[in-house]
């Protein structure tokens, strides 16, 4: 499961110049990046669990095939707001693999599937990656006031939370 050496990270691309919504034009910046690091991370748990949603095997499978589908369902729901976040504050939203491989912490799957424990194990780390992303950006966020974002940020920290919590029972960790 090693990662591929990292692209540079996309430059952002302003879409929106003098915005009057209170943020200045630093902390806009910096936030946009950081919730492109989000986007890119999520997307890449919700391409995962996709994946293990299809290729999960074994006496487990009934239950990890419909948890799996919970979860992917949800990640595909969670990335268009962190996109149209992105876009209010003035930038264009990454969405190309290129892009979100440069920008995610989180690592591609094997290309052989994994055995279930393993892929429970995958996803208990891609969420808490996730989760610790979301939780990364907070202080500059609350710092520059941005409670859309703030809030935003709080709803994916507790879904992820939640998600690596209830794979980790799985285990029985």
């Amino acid at each position: 499961m090693k990662k591929k050496s990292a692209p540079a990270t996309p430059a952002l691309h302003r879409t929106s110049k003098n915005l009057a919504i209170g943020i200045d034009d630093q902390h806009l910046e910096a936030i946009a990046q950081g919730l492109s690091r989000l986007l890119a991370d999520t997307y890449t748990l919700y391409l995962t669990t996709h994946n293990f949603h299809w290729n999960v095997t074994g006496p487990m499978f009934n239950t990890l095939h419909q948890m799996f589908m919970t979860q992917y369902n949800e990640l595909w729901t969670a990335v268009d707001p962190i996109a149209e976040r992105i876009r209010a504050l003035g930038f264009s939203a990454p969405g190309s693999y290129a892009a979100f491989g440069a920008l995610t912490r989180l690592q591609d799957v094997p290309a052989q599937p994994p055995a279930a424990e393993e892929m429970i194990r995958i996803l208990v780390r891609g969420n808490e990656t996730v989760a610790a992303t979301a939780r990364g950006l907070l202080p500059l966020v609350e710092k520059a006031g941005d409670q859309p974002t703030t809030d935003l940020l709080s709803a994916r920290m507790d879904i992820h939370e939640k998600s690596a919590w209830m794979l980790r029972s799985m285990l029985g960790e």
